[in-house]
């Protein structure tokens, strides 16, 4: 049995070049469409925000790499996307203007036991929603919270109105639990 491996393994500059401006185009173009759609839904994915970043990402496969099925152009790609959303996250963190236009910032939803409605509109989220998250950190009322806030990765932080402070059950990525 004879394995060709030319059409696997190709360097070709100027196709690597043109696959790495193609993934870059497509990378900007999901970010100002994340970005666009808000942090809400970031936080609140259900199963058909799954299927749908499941679709994108076999339909923007096609526009990153184009014809080229070799696994050079396939590593070309995803190196691309790699250094891109390092580069990008290292340029937020250096500056922090930066940091606030490609991250975003929390947004204030609930103060003193008030919601601030022009929030709930501008963020895309009903009362309802708040209440579910208020209940989730063991608030009946809104009127028991000081502040209750949109963070940027789409979930929704709580501090109690009197002394005190709450800590949710969430782990941070790639911790274990103790015990």
């Amino acid at each position: 049995m004879n394995i060709d491996l030319a059409g696997v393994l190709q360097w070709d500059p100027l196709a690597l070049g043109i696959i790495l401006l193609r993934t870059l185009g497509v990378y900007f173009a999901l970010f100002i469409g994340i970005r666009l759609a808000g942090k809400r839904e970031l936080g609140q994915m259900g199963p058909f925000d799954i299927i749908v970043i499941l679709i994108i990402s076999n339909a923007v496969q096609n526009a990153m790499v184009g014809p080229d099925t070799s696994l050079t152009g396939g590593l070309a790609a995803a190196f691309t996307l790699l250094v891109v959303n390092w580069a990008v996250n290292r340029a937020g963190l250096r500056w922090i203007w930066l940091g606030h236009q490609v991250l975003g910032t929390p947004t204030l939803l609930i103060r003193d036991g008030a919601f601030i409605e022009e929030h709930l509109r501008r963020e895309g989220i009903q009362k309802d929603e708040v209440m579910m998250a208020l209940r989730e950190h063991g608030f009946a009322d809104a009127s028991e919270v000081g502040m209750a806030a949109l963070e940027i990765d789409g979930t929704i932080s709580v501090v109690p109105l009197h002394d005190g402070v709450l800590r949710t059950r969430r782990r941070l990525r790639g911790r274990k639990p103790a015990g």
